[in-house]
This record gives structure tokens, sequence and C-alpha cells, in this order.
């Protein structure tokens, strides 16, 4: 079946309802992706086979929505936020930490189960998941200025480990992943001062209104320009879209993002390209290699461990125990190793799926966590209605 039929096209969207389906029951704190990728576990090489992943056509859709998804996950890096940044200094001496942790830990992993992957494993359980994180605080009524530390750390985590995945994954083509990363950089950081500027003379207010009176859209396609043109040069040097979208999303966090375009991003995003691609993530995945080759099962245990573990020693830096545990909830970066791998075929047989069940650990429990973190706020507020 062709990936531009309509009726292909409407079995993906089908079984992406997974998402929101087993996220209804907020008290499961269940992320809407997990449901996804089911869904495309379902219907790809693990499950009935009914969509062929290798597609170009299908992968490209894919890369924009993994694009997408990472400009939404940048877009909420709280680079403007006050609290955040008066807490930067712990925050980097947290991720240093737990980085350290993590690269003796990504040597142990890649020593015990023989897979020479620990450069990508150690970035993989030292990162952590703002898109992850911040929706769970708010869930439970967790203000961030009362986590300052832990957003801080969560941001340089995420900023460090997208940035470096790139070049460990690939260790062949580093010199030219590292030319693009660089490329990426220095061009989103011309755009914030054009932004700037545009925004201090006025001329971004009156574009916003002129693009709002005539719906025209504006902002919103000059951020597909941005981002298609990012995603070129990633493709030019050989690495993902997600540094593109992810170098986006910081620039629109950095210079504020309009509601209106916010909200553009967001349906674009979470009501099409994003569940997509992690649909199209699950049917890339083959669990039956678990059948044949059961360490990855163990592996993807170990790897969800060992992201906990690594992410405890923050606690020297004054983040609170339960702070460091929420901390390890990670499932961008993990993603984006896997999407990579597959790529690249980099990855051993059952080695993606033990990353994303890892991430998947790390996750439960970053949810148990974070509902004690919010359970402790309100009996805090209940003490002192004040």
């Amino acid at each position: 079946m062709a990936i531009v039929s309509f009726s292909l096209l409407a079995l993906i969207v089908l079984v992406g309802l997974l998402g929101p389906l087993l996220a209804l029951r907020s008290g499961w704190r269940i992320p809407v992706i997990v449901g996804e990728l089911v869904g495309g576990l379902l219907i790809g090489a693990s499950g009935f086979g009914l969509v062929d992943a290798s597609n170009n056509e299908f992968r490209l859709l894919a890369d924009i929505g993994f694009g997408l998804t990472m400009v939404v996950v940048g877009s909420q890096i709280p680079v403007r936020d006050v609290a955040a940044r008066a807490a930067l200094r712990r925050g980097i001496a947290g991720a240093a930490v737990v980085g350290t942790a993590a690269a003796i830990g990504g040597i142990a992993l890649a020593a015990l189960f023989g897979t020479g992957h620990a450069a990508v494993y150690a970035v993989v359980i030292a990162s952590s998941s703002a898109a992850i994180v911040l929706p769970m605080l708010q869930s439970v009524g967790v203000r961030r200025a009362t986590v300052g530390q832990l957003m801080a750390q969560i941001a340089v985590a995420d900023i460090a480990c997208i940035v470096i995945l790139p070049i460990v994954a690939a260790p062949g083509r580093a010199g030219l992943a590292a030319l693009g990363a660089a490329v990426i950089a220095v061009a989103a950081l011309l755009l914030f001062f054009a932004l700037r500027r545009f925004d201090r003379s006025g001329a971004r207010s009156r574009l916003h209104q002129y693009s709002e009176k005539r719906r025209f859209a504006l902002e919103l396609r000059f951020s597909l320009l941005t981002l298609f043109s990012f995603g070129a040069i990633a493709q030019f040097t050989d690495i993902s879209i997600m540094l593109a979208g992810f170098a986006l999303g910081l620039l629109l966090s950095a210079t504020g993002e309009p509601h209106r375009l916010a909200r553009q991003l967001f349906g674009m995003t979470e009501g099409f390209f994003g569940p997509l691609f992690f649909v199209w993530l699950g049917a890339s995945l083959d669990l039956r290699s678990f059948a044949t080759h059961p360490a990855m099962i163990l592996l993807g245990l170990a790897l969800g461990v060992a992201a906990v573990v690594v992410h405890t020693p923050a606690r020297i830096t004054g983040l609170p125990w339960v702070q460091t545990l929420a901390s390890a909830g990670q499932l961008g970066v993990p993603v984006a190793a896997v999407t990579l791998g597959i790529q690249a075929g980099t990855l051993a047989p059952g080695e993606d799926a033990a990353i994303v069940l890892g991430a998947l650990i790390s996750v439960a429990v970053a949810a148990v966590a974070i509902g004690t973190i919010g359970r402790r706020a309100a009996a805090g507020k209940q003490a002192d209605p004040m």
C-alpha cells in the first residue's frame, strides 16, 4: 500500500488516537506518545506489518513530525524564566554531576553487553526531557518558580544532550556533524539578534497584527521556512532534523513565542505530524528481536535503572531527592537516538527497542516522583493558605 494513500494516512491517524486514549486517566500520567508508539508497534514490524517504515515518503513525513516535535520541546525550555535563570548555576552543576556519572554508566553498560555504544548510552541516560517533566508538573499543580533548579538542570541537560547526540551516534561523520551543528547554532543566533531588533522597532508587532487581521499566518510560514532551512543544513551535513527543530524552538522561547503561533504549531504538531512520527517510530521497532536477542531486554532494564541512578548524585548540588528522580524522566533524546540509529543502521537487532524500554522505565519513575512532589506542594498550600 502506498504511503500517499488516504487509507494509510487514516490508519496512521486512527492508531495514533491510542495516545490520547491511554492518557485519558490523568492519575496514570501516561504521556500521549506512549500510546502512539504502541499504535505504531501494532501496525508495523512488530505487529501486523500494515505499513513499511522504511518507505522514503513515510520517513519524510516522519522527519517533518520529528522536527516539529523538537520545535515544541525547545519552545518549552524556560529561557526567559527569571526563576530558572536564577537557579542556572546550580542547574549547570547538577547536569555536570549527572553527566559524569552517566559517562561511567555508559562505559559499564557497553562493556557488559558488548555493543560498543558507550557514548550513545552515556548521552541517553544523562538526558532529561522538558517535554515530559513540564506537563507532568503542571498536571499536579506545581509552579515552575518552586522548582527552579530542577527546571534549569533539565534545560541544560536537554540542550547539551541534543547537541552531542548526533556527533556520538555516528562517530565516522562526527566532523561533518559538528560543522552542521555549528552552522545551525550560528544561524539561530543571528536570527535571534535580528528578531530582537525587529521586535524593538515595533515591526514585529505590526506584522503580527497585519497577519492576524488578514489571516495570513505569516509567523507560521516564516517558522516553517526556518525549520526547513535548518533541516536542509542538517540533511546536507548528515545530522538529524532533531537539532534543527530544537534550535528553532529555543529561538522562539528566547524571543517570546506569540500565543497565536504557539497554538498553530501545537495544532500542526499534536494534531498530525507529531503522532505520525511516533507511529512511524513504533512501526520501525521490531520487538520480535527480543525473542532471538533476550539480552536486549536486560539492556533496556539496565538503561532504565541507570538513567534513574545517575541522576541521584545531583542531590549534592542541593536538588531534593524526589526531584532528582523526577529529573530522570526522558524520552526525547532516547527517541532521537533510536531514530538516528535506525536511519544510519548502526544499532544491533533489538537495541532500538531496548533504548525505548529504558526511557519508558525512567518516565514511570518520574511520574511517581512528580506525584509525590505534587502531594507535598498541595500539603504545603493547605498548611499555609496565605
